[in-house]
């Protein structure tokens, strides 16, 4: 099992001729996932390695099952480009883009509330469930099949704390990242019922940032609502008040949104922090004992 996506997923590309859009095309493929179709407006009738092209999302449905969408669409087009997947019916959007404006997300989150479609991102790695199917941009080599799950703000702090756990034996259901902008279609709490719900995931990671309180509402929804164990790294106890460290929504206002605020209300929940990505995987093995 797995949540979201798993190797019966069939995927359609928007900006799939784009530079980046062909490229993880890819190596979507190359990891067997059932990428069935692409969408680039104007390049209707052209294949990429016998996958076809439509100029409409809707042409797209219309020809094929598609379960998920995922966009490499510039920032001017992303908010647009959602909300013609979401009207066409497709249930699962993944949006790689980063950039979109403040103004035009918040709009397009809330369009978004009268489809029946669960958006990831903007400004996200995707999703992989290792050994079945990757929909975005996640390098797969240190993913492997197994029972944890991972919900993560960050990219790149995922594939190190993956890397840990899969060389410490800790294997993953199915790895999610969110996206670190101020306004994503998805938070930790839209997420956690899923995993808590899947007969392979285990325990859950939950890979938090700086800014915002999106760790502090997870804390309390893990203790409200979750029996599976959660364990939790925090980037950012360095980070100096008022800089915002990588990702838009990584900004620390006043004393809320630090590291340490946010490691110490998770920890009273009674989930363990980690201070470092390696200790994950110690602190995994704990709660599997």
């Amino acid at each position: 099992m797995a949540i979201l996506i798993d190797a019966d997923t069939h995927v359609l590309v928007q900006g799939i001729t784009g530079s980046e859009g062909a490229f993880h095309t890819r190596h979507m493929v190359a990891y067997g996932t059932k990428v069935v179709a692409g969408v680039t407006p104007g390049k209707g009738g052209q294949t990429l390695d016998g996958i076809p092209v439509y100029d409409s999302v809707a042409e797209a449905v219309e020809r094929h099952r598609v379960d998920a969408s995922v966009l490499f669409v510039p920032a001017a087009s992303a908010p647009d480009a959602m909300l013609e997947a979401a009207d066409a019916g497709i249930p699962l959007l993944v949006c790689i883009t980063e950039g979109i404006p403040l103004h035009a997300m918040l709009r397009t989150y809330h369009l978004l509330k009268g489809y029946r479609v669960r958006l990831i991102g903007p400004n996200c790695p995707g999703i992989i469930s290792p050994g079945k199917a990757k929909v975005g941009v996640i390098p797969s080599a240190v993913f492997r099949p197994g029972p944890v799950g991972i919900v993560s703000r960050s990219g790149t702090l995922t594939y190190e704390i993956a890397h840990h756990l899969s060389s410490s034996g800790f294997g993953q259901s199915t790895v999610v990242g969110i996206g670190g902008d101020p306004i994503v279609g998805s938070s930790f709490t839209d997420l956690l019922p899923l995993f808590e719900e899947d007969p392979q995931t285990e325990l859950v990671v939950l890979v938090g940032e700086i800014g915002g309180n999106a760790e502090e509402e997870a804390a309390e929804y893990v203790a409200e609502h979750m029996e599976k164990p959660v364990v939790a790294y925090m980037a950012g106890f360095s980070a100096p008040p008022g800089k915002r460290m990588g990702h838009a929504g990584a900004i620390i206002t006043g004393s809320e949104g630090t590291a340490q605020a946010k490691a110490e209300r998770l920890e009273k929940k009674g989930i363990p922090v980690a201070r470092t990505p390696a200790q994950v995987a110690t602190l995994v093995k704990e709660a599997l004992r």
